[in-house]
């Protein structure tokens, strides 16, 4: 089975969402008193990379997404009732 092909708008949209999504943990890390991701990722659990990765707008799976969502203590409406593109 090959992989779908995007145009070239759908991929450039696909690196929009995914920059905002990372702006928008970082944002609610730091709103949480959580300054530093390193020390954030070790106090929950996730790797210092993935998180480094998330909050830099890389692909990220929703159980993923959620993992760092219970780390803020926020649910995935509060997370998106601030997003916007």
């Amino acid at each position: 089975m090959s992989a779908v092909k995007r145009t070239p708008q759908e991929q450039e949209y696909q690196e929009v969402v995914l920059k905002r999504l990372g702006e928008r943990i970082r944002e609610l890390r730091i709103a949480a008193g959580e300054d530093n991701y390193e020390k954030f990722a070790f106090k929950h659990n996730l790797s210092r990379a993935q998180v480094w990765r998330y909050e830099n707008g890389e692909d990220l799976k929703l159980s993923t997404l959620v993992r760092v969502l219970r780390a803020l203590n926020i649910t995935l409406e509060e997370f998106f009732k601030g997003f916007d593109l």
